[in-house]
């Protein structure tokens, strides 16, 4: 039964970090002006409060893995790193500007590209520069995604005496083959010195980054990585679908035969087998793809309903406003997202130029306001109702046509106004959040975009 269900909800889909979606964005509804209107007014509501999030893209790898999906910047040239960190300094003080008070940050985190690509000095140089005009909360969290070959005890002790409390280590998978294919060879040994230099430290939540579906990949090395795994017993373990995207990403994913990856119920294997290891090592299964010790804080925001998801996946710190610095980043004011421009050049020049350096996005209407909180209540909590003014669904049988088939098989329960996720559909969350995405049943797209939901 759990195969046949595989083959029919294994579909393309989107993986709902925003809502509406990247591809059904709606560039007539953007410009750099309304973007700049709706920052304002998410920065007045949220800043003395809540507090905002930085997001900051460090593109620049040494090599290309080819299982990422990111945009990144290729080169061995380090000369590179002074005039990029210059460049979103800059950047940030654009955004400074338009504002009357000084932002309070409690989130920073630091993506790419390879973060620890920088050396101590400008990282230092970075985050220091941010809070010449911006203050900490007292709740705050800062993270980065530390390469586990190049992140060195200098950088972890000197993002930890900026404030950085979290490190996620992209482990993906622990089996030479694999590694390979990929071309991102790291040795346990290297992932284990960086986990015990970052626990020494004083790090209070380490996650370590897995995939299952890559090429080679089998049950045997799924099992070993996550044994190897358990060793270091990290706080937070995500476990991702490798998203196969090569017509969106070219030739940095074409890097093996397509015949080399495990598909539809040989993949789903793959993660009904780490989530049952994952389950015996004390882990807890945190909306789509996380996995958290007890101890943990994405834990804790589970257990008190505060969970959040945006372009940063996951996260126990809920802003309103998260504002991408660097290029490629994208900013979310809730009302609205904007993204940057995609190459190092353009970035630097218009920044340099005195302008902020965003190419496009979209401003949502209210309609758009009351279904991303829907997918989000289905995408955090596995749960939602249309009871309340606030939450009113216009046409809502309409969507429940399009669960009918889902609730047939009893992959979502709807009584009432309300709709809840039963724990063993928890793989065809993307599939019960597309019935809500109206952006998608109005226009099918005409190319590919999407990787597969399950």
């Amino acid at each position: 039964m759990k195969n046949s269900l595989i083959q029919k909800y294994n579909i393309p889909g989107p993986r709902y970090t925003s809502y509406p979606t990247v591809p059904y964005w709606d560039d007539t509804t953007f410009s750099k002006e309304k973007w700049i209107e709706t920052f304002k007014q998410s920065f007045k509501e949220s800043n003395s409060s809540e507090g905002i999030s930085l997001y900051i893209h460090l593109p620049f790898c040494e090599s290309l893995c080819t299982f990422c999906a990111c945009h990144k910047h290729i080169t061995k040239r380090h000369e590179v790193e002074e005039p990029y960190i210059e460049t979103v300094l800059k950047e940030w003080d654009l955004y400074i500007d338009l504002v009357d008070e000084i932002p309070l940050i409690k989130e920073i985190h630091l993506g790419g590209g390879t973060p620890t690509f920088f050396s101590v000095e400008q990282l230092e140089k970075l985050i220091n520069g941010l809070f010449k005009k911006a203050k900490k909360h007292p709740n705050h969290e800062f993270s980065f995604e530390g390469h586990p070959n190049n992140t060195t005890k200098e950088h972890l002790q000197t993002l930890y005496n900026l404030g950085f409390t979290r490190v996620s280590f992209g482990v993906q998978d622990y089996n030479p083959k694999v590694q390979e294919a990929i071309h991102r060879v790291q040795p346990f040994e290297n992932v284990a010195k960086a986990h015990h230099l970052a626990k020494e430290i004083g790090y209070t939540s380490i996650s370590h980054d897995l995939v299952f579906g890559l090429p080679f990949q089998t049950k045997e090395n799924v099992i070993h990585t996550i044994n190897k795994t358990k060793e270091l017993q990290p706080d937070r373990i995500s476990f991702y679908s490798y998203a196969h995207v090569p017509w969106v990403k070219g030739v940095g994913q074409r890097g093996f035969n397509e015949d080399d990856l495990p598909k539809n119920e040989e993949k789903r294997e793959l993660y009904e087998i780490g989530k049952e290891l994952f389950a015996e090592m004390g882990y807890i299964e945190i909306g789509m793809d996380h996995f958290a010790l007890p101890t943990d804080s994405l834990y804790k925001a589970t257990e008190e309903k505060t969970l959040h998801r945006n372009f940063m996946g996951y996260t126990a710190n809920k802003t309103q406003l998260m504002v991408g610095l660097g290029m490629s980043s994208i900013s979310d004011s809730w009302y609205g997202f904007a993204q940057n421009v995609k190459t190092v050049k353009e970035y630097q020049q218009i920044v340099n130029e005195g302008e902020i350096p965003v190419f496009r996005g979209h401003i949502l209407s209210e309609e758009d306001l009351i279904m991303r909180k829907h997918i989000l209540n289905i995408m955090c909590h596995f749960t939602t109702s249309w009871e309340s003014e606030e939450l009113k669904i216009d046409n809502v049988s309409t969507h429940i046509d399009k669960l009918q088939e889902m609730i047939n098989d009893g992959l979502v329960c709807v009584e009432e106004e309300h709709l809840t996720v039963p724990e063993k559909a928890r793989p065809y969350v993307r599939n019960i959040c597309m019935a809500f995405d109206k952006k998608l049943h109005q226009k099918k797209p005409e190319t590919k975009l999407f990787s597969m939901t399950i």
